[in-house]
């Protein structure tokens, strides 16, 4: 029987005390797992650090004590931003065993691997440690989650061929994004012959509600698809996913995603027209009109992504979200390696050749503003 494509996130669980992250409504939750269980999806996805370094625990609540181990399978992650030395692999490891309540974990991922985390995984040699517990029976399958450019993508696959499988942002809206470069992303993959598992396929909710063009669009194809079910399907019918997480927070938004996923048909030719079509009305609404020809990449005397930088504003812009901001980690991974918006020094050079004639340094000041106000 093949595998269901819909996994569930334990990322965004409902809570009994909204500010309270650790919190969870556990009454809720076990009738989601439930529901999701008794449809016949078996993904579950958790990590170390999600809901204040509970989730792993709830996993084990919900989940782990009321199935049977061979009903299900379990993903999660070593966490490379917490590692100081190799001694924090066992610890974490055993301590996410523990807390999980299993004996294995049928998926273990490296956790957000970009340019400063894959350095330290390397330095300490997290490859080998992980691929010696698969060894050991303790893991199933290795792959890591991955938020960063295709280049370094291609790079740490052709390094890491053993690696059965990688995690990508992949989306509808993100596809041609300048600054995630999802498809990029998706086709380097590929290329290494790695399956997917996605992430973020409705962009932490972004896409369940559009812009009321879209939306009537979307309707006027399928009245009784509801516009997240478009995102989710949208990222199944990528050939090579092996799986798509949903970070879901409701049993209504469990009902609804698990029941357009129970007898999944790829999306055809046309309605991926249609839903090119969406995203320009989207798209309609962005802030910064940048049409990321990059003319004003080079000669920036503080190498400065611009476009980048753009784009991911223009996605922060249309989510209007309060809670974990995706763009703002890609903010954060392009500056390790390249200049803030903030370093700008108002040379003008990127203005006098712009084909748009934006103001170039005032928006960058709306970019310093929104991604470096905790700076």
């Amino acid at each position: 029987m093949m595998t269901k494509k819909l996994g569930f996130g334990f990322m965004r669980l409902p809570l009994a005390d909204k500010n309270d992250q650790s919190n969870v409504d556990s009454g809720q939750v076990n009738k989601m797992v439930d529901l999701f269980m008794a449809r016949g999806f078996t993904y579950f996805d958790t990590a170390y650090m999600y809901h204040n370094y509970k989730s792993e625990t709830i996993l084990r609540e919900s989940l782990v004590k009321r199935f049977p181990r061979d009903s299900f399978t379990v993903a999660t992650k070593m966490p490379t931003m917490f590692l100081k030395g190799t001694e924090y692999h066992e610890r974490l490891f055993n301590e996410q065993l523990e807390k999980s309540g299993v004996d294995y974990f049928d998926y273990y991922l490296l956790h957000a691997l970009n340019s400063k985390n894959y350095v330290t995984a390397q330095q300490l040699g997290t490859f080998g440690y992980v691929a010696r517990k698969k060894t050991e029976g303790k893991i199933r399958k290795t792959g890591f989650s991955y938020h960063d450019n295709p280049e370094l993508l291609d790079r740490i696959l052709t390094e890491h061929p053993e690696v059965d499988f990688v995690q990508l942002q992949i989306n509808y809206l993100d596809w041609e994004n300048q600054g995630i470069q999802s498809r990029h992303c998706y086709e380097t993959a590929v290329k290494h012959g790695k399956p997917v598992a996605v992430m973020e396929p409705v962009k932490g909710g972004m896409l369940a509600e559009l812009p009321g063009k879209a939306t009537a669009l979307l309707k006027s194809v399928h009245p009784d698809w509801s516009t997240a079910s478009w995102a989710i399907r949208f990222a199944a019918s990528c050939k090579g996913v092996m799986m798509v997480l949903s970070g879901m927070s409701s049993v209504g938004q469990l009902d609804e995603n698990t029941s357009s996923m129970e007898n999944f048909v790829p999306l055809t030719q046309e309605e991926l027209t249609v839903l090119w079509k969406a995203v320009d009305i989207i798209n309609e609404s962005t802030a910064i009109p940048c049409t990321a020809c990059r003319y004003c990449v080079e000669g920036c005397p503080e190498k400065i992504p611009i476009p980048a930088y753009f784009a991911l504003y223009n996605t922060e812009k249309r989510s209007e979200s309060s809670g974990f901001s995706t763009q703002q980690l890609y903010y954060n991974n392009y500056i390790l390696s390249n200049g803030k918006a903030s370093d700008c020094i108002g040379c003008g050079h990127c203005e006098t050749c712009c084909p748009q004639h934006l103001p170039v340094t005032r928006y960058l000041k709306d970019v310093t503003a929104i991604f470096e106000k905790n700076a």
